[in-house]
């Protein structure tokens, strides 16, 4: 069932050392219009509804500098498309019950926690002091819920790279997103296939590679259930600088699934803001936006391998 499509992550090695080729750099105007330029014209569903989205960008762990290169992306997608209205905020009570009713979807973009605990929305309200331990407690518990039960209910969920890590101890939202983020090996050249060619999702890249330097993430939690639709996976015995060993030869780094009657769409791709200089991983982006919406009709059924 599954077909062989070849996608390749690069690297630079030297002297022994594995070293990334791509630079940070700041989000600049002349970056956005480059996007703009390459960015679809049109959606690959005409919606007969007016969508709006809830971009929420805080992190509190890892600072990945592609954060606001993410959110230009989503709003260029947006604006150019009129597929859906983006709001962006880092405002955690955005997880309110009558805050999320206003939106048909969340994309949560590279939203990591502090280790070990790694709870983003308990890490915001240890600031504030005017609550006590078990009222923080009990707030990020209900904030985390609110979300849950907005998926479950309808709601869509896109999660980008690092967000995985937001609740990362939480095995109920390890089972919402499709899995918990275990560790990543240092970037590098990886070969990353498409599950399925055919598939509405993929449809982007055309059957054709391209290069792009990231990190091979790996998962665990509730990843083990395999309850979710494949898109893209890698053969973790061609890593190199791993720091322990990988259970599984073949692990997925994109995916979508149903929760209750909402629908998820987590890629791992990208890292990197050069990533996004090509136009089949925006096209990508935005038909996992449309599916998470409920526009873009596809199987997300289970495939387990």
């Amino acid at each position: 069932m599954f077909k062989k499509i070849t996608i390749t992550f690069s690297i630079l090695l030297a002297f022994g050392t594995v070293k990334a080729q791509l630079k940070q750099f700041t989000l600049t105007d002349e970056w956005v219009q480059k996007i703009e330029k390459l960015a679809p014209a049109k959606a690959e569903v005409n919606s007969k509804k007016h969508h709006k989205v809830l971009l929420f960008s805080l992190f509190t762990g890892f600072d990945h500098w592609v954060v606001p290169h993410t959110d230009a992306v989503m709003k260029v997608l947006a604006e150019k498309t009129g597929a859906f209205e983006v709001e962006q905020s880092n405002d955690i009570y955005k997880f309110e019950k009558k805050n999320l009713e206003k939106y048909d979807a969340v994309v949560l973009n590279n939203n990591c926690s502090v280790g070990p605990r790694r709870d983003l929305l308990m890490d915001v309200l240890d600031k504030d002091k005017n609550l006590t331990e078990a009222q923080r407690k009990e707030k990020a518990a209900e904030l985390e819920s609110n979300l849950i039960a907005y998926v479950k209910k309808g709601g869509g969920l896109m999660v980008v790279h690092g967000a995985i890590v937001m609740q990362n101890n939480s095995m109920a939202f390890s089972e919402m997103v499709g899995g918990s983020f275990d560790y990543h090996p240092v970037q590098q050249e990886v070969t990353v296939e498409l599950c399925e060619p055919d598939h509405p999702l993929v449809k982007a890249f055309g059957g054709k590679a391209f290069v792009h330097t990231d990190e091979p993430y790996l998962f665990n939690g509730a990843y083990s259930q395999k309850n979710f639709r494949p898109l893209l996976f890698m053969d973790t015995s061609k890593l190199i600088k791993k720091s322990k060993d990988i259970d599984e030869q073949i692990k997925y780094v994109s995916w979508i699934k149903r929760f209750g009657k909402g629908r998820v769409f987590y890629v791992s791709p990208s890292h990197n803001a050069q990533s996004f200089e090509d136009s089949r991983l925006l096209k990508f982006y935005l038909d996992g936006t449309q599916y998470v919406l409920g526009d873009l009709k596809c199987d997300d059924s289970p495939v387990k391998r």
